[in-house]
């Protein structure tokens, strides 16, 4: 199966080029990295040029950009990739031994998320239990997905926050997810820079409330998130 990596960007000068480098090893293995630029007023497009095979604009918002680099990317596989997320260094293997061994159509990483806080271990292992027992996957683990089970569902649906458990609740009609327990790193600067505790608490608010009916658009706003007006 061949690989393409889906990297959603914004405004992330100071971040992209350590995150591509971070993938040099895929690519030089042939996996396809691909870059969606959600309107950066930076540098980041053009640093990432030369550390990509493909650096494309598309409307801002995670989920449209990552729909966009689903459709230019021509990998059998396509993986979800935040900035601040790094891969093991052999993703591509497993992924592609462990979805032909398992016959499952999609998966992500176990997490472990950097920081000096001691509570990011716990909150790793609980999302990593969440996620085996509910189905359902974020962004941080590092969603993959066949290219046939996506088109299928329809891709993530283009809502302004939880895209990710949108489209793992879609998928979960496809197949149950193939959950790799080889850690994927993502950065803890979220957690540190708001607060530990007020963090995981409104985190699970956020999910419960989205559980539960609430809009998509409403919650942005609690989140901090801003969609770009129309």
């Amino acid at each position: 199966m061949s690989l393409s990596i889906v990297i959603p960007v914004l405004d992330e000068e100071t971040e992209i080029a350590g995150a591509l480098a971070a993938l040099a090893p895929l690519h030089a293995r042939g996996v396809e990295v691909v870059v969606v630029d959600g309107g950066s007023r930076d540098q980041t497009m053009a640093i990432a040029r030369p550390l990509a095979d493909r650096v494309i604009m598309a409307p801002r918002g995670r989920a449209a950009q990552m729909n966009a680099g689903a459709a230019a990317a021509n990998g059998d596989v396509l993986l979800f990739l935040h900035i601040d997320t790094r891969l093991p260094t052999e993703a591509d293997r497993l992924v592609a031994e462990n979805l032909a061994r398992s016959g499952r159509s999609w998966g992500r990483f176990d997490v472990r998320i950097s920081g000096r806080h001691p509570l990011l271990r716990v909150v790793a292992t609980m999302m990593n239990i969440r996620s085996r027992v509910t189905g359902i996957a974020t962004g941080d683990q590092a969603i993959f997905v066949t290219r046939e089970a996506f088109n299928r569902v329809g891709g993530f649906p283009e809502i302004p926050l939880m895209e990710d458990l949108a489209l793992s609740r879609s998928l979960c009609r496809v197949s149950p997810p193939l959950c790799l327990a080889t850690r994927a790193v993502t950065s803890g600067r979220r957690w540190e820079q708001h607060g530990m505790i007020r963090t995981i608490v409104l985190m699970w608010r956020l999910r419960l409330a989205y559980s539960l009916g609430a809009e998509p658009a409403r919650l942005a706003r609690l989140y901090g998130y801003a969609p770009p007006s129309s």
